[in-house]
C-alpha cells in the first residue's frame, strides 16, 4: 500500500523518539534519569481527583459529551480568565474546551490554512505548530528566536512577500523551550503586524501560571485589539499537574472559536464530562497559595539544575517561567552530540535543541518535572564533571 505523501515531511514526534531511546537503555540495564519530557511528576490535587470520583458515578456523564463542552465548563474558563487576566469572554462564543491544548493547536491549522498558504512559525518552537500546518497542506516560514533578542521574533525582518501570503502567526510565551518572556510592547507589535497583514495570531500560553521570582505572565488577550485577531491556547495540564487528564481550552476571537469548534465537532466527540467537572474544580477552587507552593518545588529544582550546568561549563539563563532550562552547548558541540554524551556516560537524558528547529541547534533542554530524589541523583552524576573540549568520535 502507498501512504499519503504528506507524511514524507512529518518526522517522528520528538518525545516519542526520546521515550524509545530511554526504553532501549533501560533494557540494557542502565538506570536512566530523564530530564527530557515536561510531564509534571507531582500528583493532581486531591480535591480535583475527588470531583472526578464523585461525577464519574453520575450516569449522564457516561454518555457522549458535546464537542463544545458543558455550558458550565465554558463559564468556568471565562470566569478564570476574568479573575486571572481581567479579560472578559463570552462563554458561548469566545471559549471552546479542548482535549488538551495540543489537540486544538493541531486542529486550528485546518481552520486557517489552505494548500500553499503560509504559517509564520517560531524556531525553536513546539513541533505541533509546523506539523499542523503541513497536515493542512500549508508551508512554514520559520522565524528565528535568538538569545540576543530575548527569544522574541523579529517581526520587522519577515519579508513582505511572506507576510502577504501568511494566514497565521504562531507565538508562545512564556516560551518553550527557551524560557523567553513576552513584553507588553511585543504583544502590541504583534497586534499591529496581524492587522496590517490580515492574519490570525495563535498564542500558545500553557506556562503562564508556572512562574518564579515574582514574575506574573500576561495573556496576549489583555493587549488592546488582540481579540480582533487572536486566539489563545491554554490548559490545566501544567498549572494543576493534570497532563494525563487531557483538558485544555481555546479562547478569543469568536470567528476563530466557531471555526475550531466546527472542525472539532466533525473529528472528535468532546471531553468526557467527568473530566470537565475536574477542570471546573481546578479552575474555580484551587487556591493561588497551592499554585505558588507547586511552583516553589520547580523553582528549587531550577536553581539546582542551573547551578550544576554552569559548573559543567554550560551557559545558562535562569528562567523566570516554564518547566525547562535551556542551556547553550560548549563551542564545537552539537545538541545531539552533547545529549548522546550525557546519556552514554552518565545515564542522563536531555532533549537536543535541534528537535525544536534549526535555530535550536547549539542548545539542550532540561525539564524540571523529575522527582526531587531523581533530580538529585542525576545532578550527582554530573557534579564536578567538565564537558570535554571536543565531542568524542562516534
Amino acid at each position: 500500500m502507498e501512504l499519503a505523501s504528506r507524511l514524507d515531511k512529518i518526522p517522528p514526534y520528538l518525545f516519542f523518539e526520546i521515550s524509545r531511546k530511554i526504553q532501549e537503555k533501560r533494557k540494557q540495564g542502565v538506570d536512566v534519569i530523564s530530564f527530557g519530557i515536561g510531564d509534571p511528576d507531582i500528583p493532581t490535587p486531591r480535591h480535583i481527583i475527588d470531583e472526578l470520583t464523585r461525577t464519574a458515578q453520575d450516569p449522564p456523564n457516561h454518555r457522549y459529551p458535546e464537542s463544545d463542552g458543558l455550558p458550565e465548563t465554558r463559564k468556568a474558563i471565562a470566569d478564570w480568565y476574568k479573575r486571572r487576566f481581567q479579560v472578559e469572554l463570552d462563554p458561548n462564543k469566545e471559549v471552546v474546551p479542548l482535549i488538551g491544548a495540543k489537540e486544538g493547536i493541531g486542529h486550528v491549522a485546518l481552520c486557517l490554512i489552505d494548500p500553499g498558504d503560509v504559517a509564520i512559525v517560531p524556531d525553536p518552537g513546539y513541533p505541533v505548530y509546523s506539523v499542523g500546518t503541513w497536515f493542512a497542506g500549508g508551508e512554514c516560514h520559520f522565524v528565528a528566536l535568538e538569545q540576543s533578542r530575548g527569544f522574541l521574533p523579529d517581526l520587522a525582518g519577515i519579508p513582505e512577500s511572506i507576510a502577504k501570503r501568511a494566514k497565521v502567526l504562531w507565538i508562545n510565551y512564556p516560551n518553550n523551550p527557551t524560557g523567553g518572556l513576552a513584553t507588553e510592547a511585543f504583544f502590541k507589535d504583534v497586534v499591529a503586524f496581524a492587522k496590517k497583514h490580515d492574519l490570525a495570531v495563535c498564542h500558545d500560553a500553557p506556562y503562564s501560571e508556572v512562574t518564579f521570582d515574582g514574575y506574573r505572565a500576561p495573556s496576549f488577550l489583555q493587549t488592546p485589539g488582540a481579540i480582533d485577531v487572536g486566539i489563545e491556547f491554554h490548559s490545566v495540564s501544567k498549572t494543576y499537574n493534570m497532563t494525563g487528564w487531557r483538558f485544555g481550552m481555546a479562547v478569543g476571537n469568536a470567528k476563530l472559536i466557531e471555526a475550531l469548534t466546527r472542525v472539532k465537532s466533525n473529528l472528535d466527540s468532546g471531553i468526557p464530562q467527568a473530566i470537565q467537572y475536574m477542570a471546573i474544580e481546578a479552575l474555580s477552587k484551587t487556591s493561588d497559595e497551592w499554585v505558588a507552593a507547586n511552583n516553589e518545588i520547580y523553582r528549587k529544582r531550577r536553581d539546582r539544575v542551573v547551578s550544576v550546568l554552569r559548573d559543567m561549563g554550560l551557559t545558562v539563563n535562569s528562567p523566570k517561567a516554564g518547566l525547562y532550562v535551556w542551556a547553550k552547548c560548549p563551542e564545537g558541540w552539537t545538541s545531539a552530540a552533547l545529549a548522546a554524551e550525557l546519556l552514554d556516560k552518565h545515564g542522563v537524558v536531555v532533549t537536543p535543541g535541534r528537535g525544536y528547529g534549526a535555530h535550536g541547534e547549539g542548545y539542550v533542554r532540561l525539564s524540571l518535572t523529575t522527582p526531587d530524589a531523581r533530580v538529585e541523583e542525576g545532578l550527582k552524576r554530573l557534579q564536578g564533571w567538565r564537558i570535554p573540549a571536543a565531542p568524542p568520535a562516534r
